[in-house]
Parts: structure tokens; C-alpha cells; sequence
């Protein structure tokens, strides 16, 4: 398979031809605009039905992905406006499918931590308004500003085979054709016209202590060849001295 191009935020696709998770990690790129995600409706009886309670970091999933923050009550009825990490749409539609939030306030060593069914959640300009149970009334939502909102990554759309999340190539090998190794992924970079591969390589600086080396390796069809995620490694047309 050939790599992934890129055009937006949310996930990676790969060309037709040629080819606790940090802030950005959740990315598109699409080759043509998406259409946007169907408003979450009430979810189904069971689990995430019960009402906002309080998790500790023994119940928080260990899969779960930072992708907005709450900014702001919307309206009256309690609803809150959330700024997505990704664009609705483009990988911020995980808040619109998920049918419970975990959020997370404050930065200290015991932030406060809950969790919450989505009621409904949908686009509206360029941020994501939603209802969650519990939260009634203005002042509520209004209460709520500040919370950072995770989503487990379970519950992320499902991509195409050629499409990938960036907080799934994280932490991945990248190798070039030859079979050298370059490093691994440590960060995803958005230029405006493709995404960017940020690898980082042992080295040593000039003081000859040992420091992380940095190579910015496009990620487009040119460039990547194969995403191996299953064995944890990114094939790359890539020389070690670039």
C-alpha cells in the first residue's frame, strides 16, 4: 500500500496511487471533502444511559483520546459548545458518534475527572454544540467551561483501509526502503497542504552529550510506501543524511 496523503485535519488517506493520547493526535485527510456526521441521537438503553458520574483514574479507559475541550454554554437548555482538536467532519465526528464523554478539569496532579452520556451532539459553525445528561440549565453548561473532553478511541469512526488516525501512527518505527531505521514518530505536524511525519532519533550535540535528532519526512505517497501497523512500523523512501 502506498502512503497516506493529506488535505485537513481528522485522519490520513493514502493516495490511489504511488499510497492518555496528546492534543492533535486526531487527525483526516480525506481526498475529498467528507460529508458531515449525522447529530448523535439519545443513545440506547444500557450503560451509557447513566447519568454523569465521577471516575477515578482506575475507571478512566486507557484508551481514551483528548479531542476538544468545552468553551462555552449554548442557549439556555444546558447544551455546551465544544472547540474539537479536528475539524467536525474531519475527525472531530468521534464527539459526534460517541455516546458517553470523559472529561477531564484542571491540570494539577488530581484534575477532576467525569463521565457523561452524549444526549445529542451536532455541528454548528465551526464548533460542536451538545447536550450531556446532567448537565441542565445554563448556568450548568456554563459550569463545565474548561473541562478537556476525551472520547475512547474505541468508539472513533470506523476509516477506510487506507486511512489512518494519527494518534494510531504514534510511537511507530519508520524505517526506509533499505531497511535502516530512522526513528519513531513522536508527533504529527498539519502544514496546510499534507501531513508531516515528526521522527525523532537518538543523536549527539556538539557538547557530545546524547540529544534527540529531528527528521520532517512528508506524509504523501512519494515519500511513505507502507503503514504497517500491525508491526508497529512506517516504510519510507527516506534517506538517513536528508
Amino acid at each position: 500500500m502506498s502512503a497516506p496523503d493529506s488535505s485537513g485535519s481528522g485522519r490520513a488517506k493514502a493516495p490511489a496511487s504511488a499510497s492518555e493520547a496528546p492534543f492533535g493526535a486526531f487527525v483526516r485527510k480525506p481526498s475529498k471533502a467528507a460529508a458531515p456526521a449525522a447529530p448523535n441521537a439519545s443513545p440506547d438503553a444500557g450503560p451509557d444511559t447513566q447519568p454523569m458520574r465521577v471516575e477515578s483514574p482506575e475507571s478512566w479507559p486507557a484508551d481514551a483520546v483528548e479531542v476538544g475541550a468545552i468553551v462555552d454554554a449554548y442557549g439556555l437548555k444546558g447544551w455546551v459548545k465544544v472547540a474539537a482538536h479536528a475539524d467536525a467532519g474531519h475527525g472531530g465526528d468521534a464527539l459526534l458518534s460517541a455516546k458517553r464523554w470523559w472529561l477531564l478539569k484542571g491540570r494539577d496532579a488530581n484534575p477532576e475527572r467525569r463521565s457523561t452520556p452524549v444526549l445529542q451532539a451536532k455541528i454548528h459553525s465551526d464548533s460542536i454544540v451538545a447536550h450531556l445528561a446532567g448537565v441542565d440549565g445554563r448556568d450548568a453548561a456554563a459550569a463545565m467551561r474548561g473541562c478537556r473532553v476525551y472520547v475512547s478511541r474505541s468508539e472513533f469512526p470506523s476509516l477506510e483501509t487506507d486511512e489512518f488516525y494519527w494518534v494510531d501512527l504514534l510511537g511507530l518505527d519508520v524505517v526506509n526502503v533499505a531497511g535502516v531505521a530512522l526513528g519513531k514518530v513522536a508527533d504529527m505536524i498539519d502544514n496546510g497542504a499534507h501531513s508531516v511525519l515528526r521522527v525523532e532519533y537518538p543523536a549527539t550535540g556538539k557538547d557530545g552529550k546524547p540529544v534527540n535528532g529531528e527528521r520532517l519526512i512528508p506524509f504523501v505517497g512519494v515519500y511513505v510506501k507502507h503503514v504497517d501497523q500491525a508491526a508497529k512500523q512506517i516504510t519510507v523512501d527516506w534517506e538517513a543524511d536528508y
